[in-house]
């Protein structure tokens, strides 16, 4: 079956299953596969369960009119949804980055929404599957997207720029992510490098943080003409500067030769000062108002674990454990020892995905950690437990172990930073607060 002839269906059945838990009526089950599961064995399920059609890639399970045979479901999948892109005629903001992405993915989307009917990626839906499924969950109603891109290996940003088509874009920063995949911090910079390889390549807009060398060295490096500048210097197109960060952030920003405005969000973070700047850029490169523009930035509460404050009936927690490298701990570290709190707890995770060079950066946060003054610097994870020396702190190979120790000796009227890797779960610890 030709991708125009998939097309034709999904015209008719738009919607997309993949889980044979959650099948919508009338959808289009895609039979993928994964590492322990092969979905084609589904697939007849899927249709008694109220799919109009299952699309497999086994004919052993072709048993019927309802399930259409392709050569591999995932290509169709992303080829069904690179052609679908090629029928919207509307803006695609695409982003991607070592840090931050969701956060300001999620305030471009609420600045952009005060004006526009906006469709953005659905929590973590950012890699080779996810990407090709926001695509199609976008109809003719909506007039922009925010798309956000996840990679952990170089060549995968390539991929997702092929199916979302992105006609602007940003990169957040380059940091240590996924350092294992990548190849070192320089297969970082290639990998999302990619973004600004097809803007170029097909003419869109780049919006760069003029307070991020590698970024501008980027930028330079591939001679990018369409490149709207935010940052902390007059100077940009967009320009901010924090005023409060207790532990609320408030800040003031102006436009270029313009006035300044003053907004309180209720993200906390001092790095979240950029994230923030760029959701204000390119709401104002769309012709938002200032009054929109803040509108949007006030009313985003995150809720998805990344910088997300948290009041218990004894603590305010710092609640960032959807994810970790050693550039966001090093942010959030620097955060946490900036507010004026009186009691401050730093619970820190293991980072996952760093190959050869984790012991090193184990070490290496451990040792910023206990520069930064607290009442407490806890470390949890086999990780951190190997690269503990000397130190004089609390180490503990797991999150079980954490756990009883926090029980015996409970936290109480403190500021306290939880961060690590999603692999670590650090969400079980927030009960004990």
């Amino acid at each position: 079956m030709t991708t125009q002839q998939l097309y034709d269906i999904y015209l008719k059945h738009p919607v997309i299953s993949t889980d044979t838990r959650n099948i919508a009526s009338g959808s289009l089950f895609f039979a993928l596969k994964g590492d322990k599961f092969d979905a084609n064995t589904f697939a007849a399920q899927a249709v008694a369960a109220g799919a109009a059609y299952a699309i497999i890639d086994n004919p052993e399970y072709q048993s019927g009119d309802q399930c259409i045979l392709v050569d591999d479901v995932l290509s169709a999948l992303q080829d069904l949804a690179r052609y679908h892109r090629g029928q919207l005629p509307i803006p695609v903001i695409g982003l991607t980055g070592s840090n931050g992405k969701t956060t300001t993915k999620e305030l471009i989307n609420a600045v952009l929404a005060q004006h526009f009917k906006t469709y953005a990626t659905k929590g973590n839906l950012n890699n080779h599957i996810g990407v090709p499924l926001t695509i199609l969950a976008i109809d003719n109603t909506i007039e922009m997207a925010v798309i956000e891109m996840g990679a952990n290996h170089q060549k995968e940003i390539e991929l997702l720029c092929s199916i979302a088509q992105p006609s602007h874009g940003l990169i957040t920063n380059v940091g240590k992510a996924h350092l294992e995949g990548f190849g070192g911090t320089e297969g970082v910079k290639k990998g999302k490098g990619e973004l600004l390889d097809f803007l170029k390549a097909h003419l869109g807009v780049t919006f760069v943080n003029d307070d991020s060398p590698v970024l501008k060295n980027m930028v330079a490096e591939r001679a990018l003409t369409d490149v709207v500048y935010y940052g902390h210097q007059t100077a940009n197109t967009v320009s901010g500067e924090l005023l409060e960060n207790d532990p609320f952030l408030k800040l003031k920003w102006k436009l270029k030769d313009g006035e300044y405005h003053t907004v309180q969000s209720q993200l906390t973070g001092a790095y979240n000062l950029d994230n923030i700047l760029a959701a204000i850029c390119i709401g104002n490169f769309f012709g938002l108002s200032p009054d929109e523009i803040i509108a949007g930035i006030a009313g985003y509460k995150p809720q998805n674990n990344r910088s997300q404050i948290t009041k218990t009936e004894t603590n305010t927690l710092i609640c960032d454990y959807y994810n970790a490298n050693p550039s966001s701990m090093a942010v959030a570290i620097d955060n946490i020892g900036k507010l004026e709190a009186k009691h401050k707890v730093l619970i820190l995770g293991d980072m996952f995905e760093l190959g050869d060079e984790s012991p090193a950066e184990h070490v290496a946060v451990i040792a910023k950690a206990m520069q930064t003054p607290a009442d407490q610097h806890i470390f949890v994870g086999h990780e951190f437990y190997k690269s503990r020396g000397k130190v004089n702190a609390p180490f503990y190979a797991t999150a079980e172990d954490a756990i009883a120790a926090l029980k015996a000796n409970p936290i109480k009227n403190a500021t306290i930073l939880i961060k690590g890797s999603r692999g670590m779960a650090l969400e079980r610890l927030v009960s004990l607060f």
